[in-house]
């Protein structure tokens, strides 16, 4: 098994914690894991990006070279843009169709969503509604998406995020869940 994975969006999005439980539920499953992570100006909408690397045999390098990421799962549209060229020709994009617009030459949505279609493999969706139904973060509802793409079982992933969340409570835990379970399936 093998999986390079880059986790993108803004600062305050979850793409720290979504790294976090996909990391998890591999090493409970005894695979290698390998992060890299940039904070930028993240408490201020910055950018923020992760590599992180799980595979069966060990692993030399934290960061994952361009052409060569099987999935980039970004909380926002024109983030996932910005990491394309890290994708193999292979890989799949799961990114949240809601823009979070925070500078004033934003391209136009439209224009960005385009370009995001001319990817073979493109999940794109409004994952922000889903999660603001169900009282939850929108990085759950991606993760939940991008789970089919990460070769890890889904109850793995649920495992993880109890750990992860258990001290929070019950019921966060179960937000988060139903939340993943709402992104597989969304698309």
């Amino acid at each position: 098994m093998k999986k390079d994975i880059i986790l993108c969006g803004v600062g305050g999005d979850g793409i720290v914690s979504v790294a976090k439980i996909i990391s998890d539920a591999a090493l409970n499953l005894g695979l290698n894991v390998k992060q890299s992570e940039i904070h930028g100006m993240s408490q201020r909408g910055g950018s923020v990006f992760s590599h992180l690397r799980i595979n069966s045999d060990p692993i030399f390098a934290d960061v994952i070279p361009e052409g060569k990421a099987d999935i980039i799962l970004s909380s926002e549209p024109m983030e996932a843009l910005r990491y394309l060229p890290f994708l193999s020709k292979e890989g799949w994009v799961i990114t949240n169709s809601d823009p979070f617009i925070n500078i004033t030459n934003y391209p136009d949505i439209n224009d960005v969503m385009a370009e995001l279609k001319k990817v073979p493999h493109c999940v794109a969706f409004n994952a922000s509604e889903i999660a603001k139904e169900l009282k939850a973060r929108s990085n759950m509802v991606l993760l939940g998406a991008a789970a089919p793409y990460l070769d890890i079982e889904f109850a793995e992933l649920e495992k993880a995020i109890a750990a992860i969340f258990g001290r929070k409570g019950e019921e966060v835990v179960n937000t988060n869940i139903a939340a993943i379970r709402a992104g597989r399936d969304a698309k």
